[in-house]
């Protein structure tokens, strides 16, 4: 037997792996979710109906198959509130991450221009709040924003307000603790990419007569753009679901979608309408991803 049928099975048995996976761990519990949502609730356990019993019978699994309807969908497209709460997260989403975008874009970009031996050290301080739990994070930053917190204590100080700030229970907030807690998301990817960009393009630019600014517009940005769009959908998706952020810091007067499953969820027990909002949330998410990959395409199809 030659080495390369030796090596050819398992490279396939590899290439299979990650298909296993996402079947197991995705596609199964989406189809769980998919059914639950097509059921109705009922005071039971679980709680929604109707349940598949493999050991009735066709028959019995054709009357449940029978039984399921999309009236929870129509109840999401019909009730403002789950309305404004999937509004309001992907406003919350959207700026959130264009405020992520213009803080961790020239951080990156420091990065990636200092010298090699600092970059590192760099690295680490971006990575460093990773090492503490993003629970103790957030309740630290309520510390920070409370009436006589630190940050309404330096305020005070520098004479820049009268009088204590009111900071939490506000949007204000929510986005300080979402900028926060995925700005690393942010500038990792960005700084992968500018790492990696030739300085000579740069120079040449320069060289033919282009000010900073038009070199950063028409060379830098342009050629970073695949790290922009990585660190873009690495931030936006969970904040679009965000749960804890939302509610330990902003206020109760309108909800999130991630606050809103899990009312739906643990609150009223309303499963089959709580899995149909996660589904349209998914199917929501799934609009910037192939938005980003029909960009990649284009991209390749321009280079070559």
């Amino acid at each position: 037997m030659s080495s390369r049928r030796i090596f050819a099975r398992p490279a396939r048995f590899a290439a299979i792996a990650p298909y296993l996976w996402m079947v197991l761990f995705f596609l199964v519990p989406f189809g769980f979710v998919l059914k639950i949502s097509l059921s109705q609730t009922a005071i039971a356990q679980p709680p929604y109906e109707p349940v598949f019993d493999l050991t009735a019978g066709w028959a019995a699994l054709s009357a449940a198959f029978s039984a399921l309807s999309l009236d929870n969908f129509r109840l999401l497209a019909s009730d403002d509130i789950y309305v404004f709460a999937y509004v309001r997260s992907l406003t919350v989403a959207v700026t959130a991450t264009a405020l992520l975008l213009l803080i961790g874009y020239p951080i990156a970009y420091g990065m990636a221009r200092l010298p090699r031996r600092w970059q590192a050290v760099a690295m680490v301080l971006v990575i460093v709040p990773f090492w503490t739990s993003f629970l103790i994070r957030i309740y630290a930053w309520i510390n920070i924003l409370q009436h006589d917190g630190l940050l309404n204590q330096i305020l005070l100080a520098l004479h820049l307000v009268s009088q204590p700030v009111v900071w939490l229970s506000t949007d204000s907030a929510m986005y300080i603790g979402i900028v926060y807690s995925y700005l690393p998301f942010m500038i990792l990817p960005l700084y992968a990419t500018l790492a990696k960009m030739e300085p000579v393009l740069e120079e040449a630019a320069a060289d033919l007569g282009a000010p900073p600014w038009q070199v950063f517009w028409l060379v830098t940005f342009p050629l970073s753009l695949p790290g922009v769009g990585a660190g873009v959908l690495l931030c936006f998706i969970p904040i679009v679901g965000e749960f804890v952020i939302p509610d330990l810091l902003a206020g109760s007067n309108s909800l999130m979608i991630g606050q809103t499953l899990w009312l739906e969820f643990f609150t009223n027990k309303d499963w089959p309408v709580a899995s149909a909002a996660a589904i349209v949330l998914l199917a929501v998410l799934l609009v910037p991803l192939l938005l980003y990959e029909r960009l990649q395409k284009r991209q390749l199809e321009q280079g070559r």
